[in-house]
């Protein structure tokens, strides 16, 4: 067995493990910003997940790359792992490439392509929307001057910044929670056409359809 079949096979067997080690990350970290006032207890326990599953996905990594036959064409073309690895609140990113590898597996997916297209951006926009408002409330919160006081506050700045509507009534104010704006618009943008282009594709193709019957 060559390099590239061992990493295609650590890469499917180590899925779900990430897979729930990413939802193990983001819950630890939604629990220690949205109940500050945890036991001394309760927060170590938190921390520790947090930790574990940042661990596993440094440890994933460092296997691929040593599994890869070139490595310094692994670090270029896989930089969206190391990305997500450096920041796992962007995870939610690898879910489209995740799916795409598992459909590589059939001869014939299930789905039509505008609809995995729309059903994957939208899920990917919404834990990254999750993830941002997590963000900067944990940031904003206690900062002199902010419009986001709550995670309510937070959740619909990240909606209106992700649609991008953009209303300015909740807008960041700290280093911090502006580069996760900046971040977002850029991430929202692309979903969102995605999901709206995909769309559009699947109307005209049916229209196509209906034309030619």
């Amino acid at each position: 067995m060559d390099r590239q079949q061992r990493l295609r096979r650590w890469e499917e067997a180590a899925a779900p493990y990430l897979l729930v080690a990413s939802l193990a990350f983001l819950a630890s970290y939604a629990v220690r910003v949205l109940v500050p006032d945890l036991s001394p207890d309760w927060h170590a326990f938190w921390r520790i997940v947090t930790t574990v599953s940042w661990g596993l996905f440094v440890f994933d990594y460092l296997a691929r790359l040593l599994l890869s036959d070139d490595r310094r064409h692994f670090v270029r073309t896989r930089w969206l792992d190391l990305i997500v690895t450096v920041l796992p609140l962007l995870r939610p990113l690898r879910i489209v490439d995740m799916h795409e590898r598992m459909q590589q597996r059939r001869d014939h997916p299930r789905l039509g392509l505008e609809t995995r297209v729309m059903a994957y951006a939208g899920l990917t926009a919404l834990l990254l929307g999750f993830a941002a408002a997590l963000a900067v409330y944990h940031d904003e919160r206690s900062a002199p001057h902010a419009s986001i006081r709550t995670f309510g506050d937070a959740v619909w700045w990240a909606a209106s910044t992700l649609t991008t509507t953009g209303y300015g009534d909740a807008v960041p104010v700290t280093g911090r929670g502006r580069l996760v704006g900046t971040g977002l618009m850029f991430v929202g943008v692309s979903l969102v056409g995605a999901v709206v282009g995909s769309f559009s594709s699947w109307l005209v193709r049916r229209f196509r359809q209906e034309g030619e019957a």
